[in-house]
């Protein structure tokens, strides 16, 4: 509605993976694979993957999804244009798609709407028109799209690998080129350890989800279809779900590493890293076996992670690599989107952009 009131033109529904619970790669029961339009044997991504597609192929000029771990980061990078996963509460949405209800905590607080442009500038348009409040979303707050200047050169935090749990060299290359180019735009750029809290907030992410989740999924894993239950079956596998008093304690932990993570970006008030630590990978390879799911998982921690904490994110390309695009993601501190779209600008000023590509011409951007 506020895109339309802007003067925006919507055109149609993009294809997503089944009730965007089948896993990150866009498949759907209604309307089969959506391919990555660079390589076609690679995913586009998800669960906004049909929209990341229609924008860097030129079908439309903006696309809108949603993200509680990537799903508008992790399309963004693997088909070559920006995303923006902005704060918990930054644009006001009603998640009420099941009845008068509301859904619970976690459905409530990380899962955030956000847009995907094929510039830095058209991100920064839909972000102007779809912040602020609505007495319909309680949890939208009045804060203003733009924030206080920072006093001297911006501190921008660079970690390759977060956790430390692997990167690909490619992955590497595309933090290190982004690192390069906010140094040359006038940016503190310096390389620190790690990011807070990586293991315990993927551990208390997802014992939190899945004990929300639990108990609809007898009914829910009926409607995904044959073989679109497996992605989520083997989450339900590995992660229990938590008792009432663990759940109460696991709400704590919750608070605690939003509390590190707000501490880290006082001292850096930007964090440069992967998206996505691998190159775009093979559709349904986290619905493939334990191996793949915990592959894909690892490979979109820091997206996770990010979400976890409600801070935002601004996915950038940097390039390509083997026929395939890179990026990065901007994270800021809560409700300083403006911070994290003028870093990817600066980027995207020296590196350039990707899309709109012509898949009948090989992927080459036309």
């Amino acid at each position: 509605a506020r895109l339309r009131a802007a003067g925006a033109i919507p055109i149609g529904h993009s294809n997503i993976p089944t009730l965007i619970l089948a896993g990150m790669h866009t498949r759907s029961e209604l309307f089969g694979d959506t391919v990555n339009p660079w390589d076609r044997s690679r995913t586009p991504g998800g669960s906004s993957g049909g929209d990341a597609v229609a924008v860097a192929t030129g079908m439309a000029a903006l696309g809108l999804g949603n993200d509680s771990g990537g799903s508008v980061r992790i399309p963004a990078q693997f088909c070559g244009v920006a995303g923006l996963k902005p704060s918990t509460g930054r644009f006001p949405a009603d998640h009420r798609v099941l009845g008068p209800d509301d859904p619970g905590p976690a459905s409530q607080i990380l899962v955030t709407d956000g847009p995907l442009a094929r510039s830095v500038g058209d991100l920064r348009l839909a972000y102007e028109v779809l912040a602020g409040t609505d007495p319909r979303d309680p949890r939208a707050v009045p804060v203003p799209a733009y924030g206080e200047p920072l006093p001297g050169r911006v501190k921008v935090a660079v970690v390759a690998d977060p956790g430390g749990h692997g990167v690909h060299p490619t992955v590497r290359g595309a933090v290190a080129a982004a690192a390069d180019a906010l140094r040359d735009a006038g940016y503190d750029v310096r390389e620190v350890r790690d990011v807070p809290r990586m293991d315990e907030a993927l551990e208390a992410y997802g014992r939190i989800t899945v004990t929300e989740f639990a108990p609809t999924w007898p009914v829910v894993r009926k409607l995904l279809g044959r073989g679109g239950d497996r992605y989520v079956e083997m989450m339900m596998e590995q992660t229990p779900p938590a008792s009432a008093d663990e759940f109460m304690k696991l709400m704590g932990t919750w608070m605690n590493i939003r509390r590190s993570w707000a501490e880290f970006l006082d001292a850096y008030p930007l964090l440069l890293g992967p998206v996505f630590t691998e190159p775009p990978v093979e559709p349904g390879l986290e619905s493939r076996d334990r191996s793949g799911r915990d592959r894909v998982g690892s490979g979109m921690r820091l997206c996770t992670v990010t979400s976890f904490v409600g801070v935002p994110g601004v996915a950038v390309p940097t390039g390509m690599a083997d026929g395939l695009p890179c990026g990065v993601q901007i994270v800021g501190r809560a409700f300083r989107e403006d911070l994290c779209l003028g870093a990817a600008q600066a980027i995207e000023d020296r590196l350039g952009v990707l899309t709109p590509v012509d898949p009948r011409r090989g992927g080459r951007a036309c």
